[in-house]
Order: C-alpha cells, then structure tokens, then sequence
C-alpha cells in the first residue's frame, strides 16, 4: 500500500489565528500538521511504509473526526454545557488519538469526551459514533445513531448506503470524506455549509 499523502490547498498561506478562517485551509493546514509530524515519527523510528501509512490513516481521521465537532449543530436537547461525547467502535487506534488529541481541547466552549464502545452499548449521551470497517452491525449501529440524533461516521466502503452521516473514503491514497444530507436530516442534524465545501462528494436527497 503506498504511503497516504495528505496536499493543503493551494490557497494555504500563512494566516494568524482567526475563527473565520475559510474550511478548506483549516482543513488542509490540521491534515499537513498531522502528516508532518507522523513523518517525522516514522523517520526517527525506522517504522516500515506500511506501518507509517497505517499511523497516519489513523490520525488523519481522528483529526477530521474532532474537526466534525464545531460544523454540525446537534439537536436542541444535546446542546448543554456538558462535554461533546464521541463513541468509537471497532477502531481502538482511531480512540486512542482523538483522546490525545482532544485533551484539554474545546468545541464552541464544550470539552470533548472520548468513549470507546463493545457492540451492544447504547449510544445514549453520544453526539458522534465512529464506527471502524471491521464492525459487523454498522446498519443496527447507524440506525440506533440516527434515532437518537447521533451523528454516524464510517470508513466503510457503502457507508452511506448503509446509513452513515459523513464516511471516510480513500480517494488517490488521501483521506477524504463523503456526507449524506438525507442521513443528516434523518438524524436531526444540521450541516454547516462549510463542511459540506470541503466534502469530496455530497450526497443529496430526491
């Protein structure tokens, strides 16, 4: 498997930091941090290409997945001063990250929790499942996720057939996502449409 490789958009130049900045810069400038430390990692440690491609496929979606957070308004009832939860199934690598990398982070003033779940555990609380390719019951999980305004993402290649909000895809060895506006209203949920413009395929109802 060739080594992921993650390219910002051309407009990414330097900028201060500012909560207006358009997504698809953040977008790429998060996923080129991410990339250039894992290569640096990897170099430092004489990891195989297989393995560095693995790390880096991990923490690219573990960074998409945080970035989700502060695009998507959730239903009335889950908008608390409580933590953001995140549920990850079948993906303990993709858990293990976003904890990292969401510790001592907020989203719109909500810290970010980190759960990771065994088939069967409801999803009640959750704002966001993750659900991994190796996950038998990604229908029942997706729409459990949607009967409770949950917001689903997989990395599954019919993903979105099967139910899923946002799913991963690999898209010439780069991560890149696909969202659902049907499974999104299906859900309750609201997306920005800054998410949707850095998306690399929306699709829509009708």
């Amino acid at each position: 498997m060739p080594p992921l490789v993650i390219v910002p958009p051309r407009s990414a130049t330097a900028k201060t930091w500012s909560t207006t900045w358009s997504p698809t810069w953040w977008f790429g400038a998060l996923l080129a941090l991410v990339m250039l430390c894992l290569a640096l990692t990897c170099t430092a440690g004489g990891q195989p290409a297989s393995i560095a491609a693995a790390n880096l496929e991990r923490s690219v979606k573990a960074a998409y997945l945080f970035k989700f957070l502060g695009y998507v308004e959730f239903p009335a009832a889950t908008e608390a001063a409580g933590p953001l939860v995140v549920g990850v199934l079948g993906a303990d690598d993709v858990a293990t990250e976003l904890t990292r990398i969401t510790a001592g982070k907020t989203v719109n003033g909500r810290p970010v929790a980190v759960r990771s779940l065994r088939e069967g555990e409801p999803l009640a609380g959750l704002q966001m499942v993750f659900v991994g390719a190796e996950t038998a019951v990604l229908p029942k999980v997706l729409r459990t996720a949607a009967q409770n305004g949950v917001l689903g993402v997989t990395e599954d290649e019919n993903g979105l057939q099967q139910g899923a909000v946002i799913n991963f895809r690999i898209v010439e060895d780069r991560v890149r996502f696909e969202v659902s506006l049907p499974a999104a209203e299906r859900s309750n949920l609201k997306l920005s449409s800054r998410l949707l413009s850095v998306a690399w395929h929306v699709q829509k109802g009708g």
